[in-house]
């Protein structure tokens, strides 16, 4: 099996007992740790009233990663496009991409990214993500060479050319991504369920354009490394909480780790998360590396992006740290 790249996808999380301004301070040495070890890309989400995610302002938080970092490429994974009118995006983009060069990506996704109430209060309603499709095509209008005679320009943004994904969990976005030609993303890290279908999907329906001219996939999951897999799992623990608490209709930091994560959720609540997380890796090197192994060759993605939505600063540092010692990654 070729080695294949290795990116990263954050949350920008704010343990609990921290501060926002400490969140932004441990993503940006996660950022730099990423570029240290030699991952390809760091991208972060939109999430929006969540008090343990601080990367709600995507953008502004990307430029201020692209100021402590020289060579990873930094972007969104992803801008929930219902969110915002494509122009604004454009010129959002196109002012990253003036200041950092060609190391801008923009991924895409069609959900709101946060509830109907906020939603409202981001003036924008649910019927919005119908034109997701439009709202795509227009921002590459935006982004490329063609709307130099088109009355409405993005400056910054025309001309740049910053490269566009398309982001999805569902047949929808992948169909999306192989009729425009443009790489896709497959958010398996939570929502693994149609996985395969939607790859087979995009493979069978891509047509090359101008922006690729062959598939290329990336896949995501969730990936905790430590020095024995007793510590992973115990780490791993504020993610699975994070979950629950979610689904419970509750918010709040990311929660410390607990001993036993079967004394906080139920017997459905444990089948819900386990399905929900299935695309986890969390252990040891040793024995991590040969589960992830048979993933990649299994589904045989282009790029593998993994996040670690977890309290512990060092344990995420740490995770990142391992990850050489895995050898299925072409990394610098």
């Amino acid at each position: 099996m070729s080695l294949i790249p290795l990116s990263f996808l954050d949350l920008a999380p704010v343990p609990e007992g921290h501060s926002i301004a400490e969140g932004v301070a441990y993503t940006v040495a996660i950022a730099k740790k990423a570029e240290a070890i030699g991952l390809k890309r760091y991208w972060l989400a939109e999430h929006h009233n969540m008090p343990g995610i601080a990367s709600a302002a995507t953008s502004v938080l990307l430029a201020h990663i692209g100021s402590q970092t020289t060579t990873i490429r930094i972007g969104s994974g992803g801008v929930m496009l219902p969110n915002h009118a494509p122009l604004v995006i454009a010129e959002q983009f196109g002012t990253l991409q003036a200041l950092y060069g060609d190391r801008i990506d923009l991924g895409l996704g069609r959900a709101p990214g946060t509830d109907g109430a906020t939603f409202q209060a981001l003036r924008r309603q649910m019927q919005d993500a119908n034109r997701f499709p439009q709202d795509v095509q227009e921002l590459l209008f935006y982004l490329g060479k063609q709307s130099d005679n088109s009355p409405v320009q993005a400056f910054p943004g025309a001309h740049s050319k910053v490269p566009i994904w398309i982001l999805g969990s569902s047949l929808f976005g992948a169909t999306l991504a192989a009729k425009l030609g443009l790489p896709y993303a497959f958010a398996s890290h939570f929502a693994p369920q149609m996985l395969t279908q939607a790859l087979q999907a995009y493979h069978q329906q891509f047509e090359p354009s101008l922006y690729l001219a062959k598939p290329y996939v990336m896949v995501a999951a969730n990936l905790l490394l430590a020095d024995d897999d007793d510590t992973a799992r115990y780490h791993f623990t504020s993610a699975q909480q994070s979950f629950v608490r979610l689904r419970r209709g509750g918010r709040g930091q990311v929660p410390t780790p607990v001993n036993s994560i079967d004394a906080y959720w139920s017997a459905a609540e444990q089948a819900m998360v386990e399905a929900a997380l299935s695309v986890s890796f969390v252990g040891s090197v040793a024995s991590v590396q040969p589960k992830l192994a048979t993933f990649l060759q299994t589904y045989r993605p282009d790029e593998l992006i993994v996040t670690a939505n977890v309290h512990s600063q060092a344990a995420r540092l740490n995770s990142l740290e391992l990850v050489p010692e895995l050898g299925l990654f072409e990394l610098g």
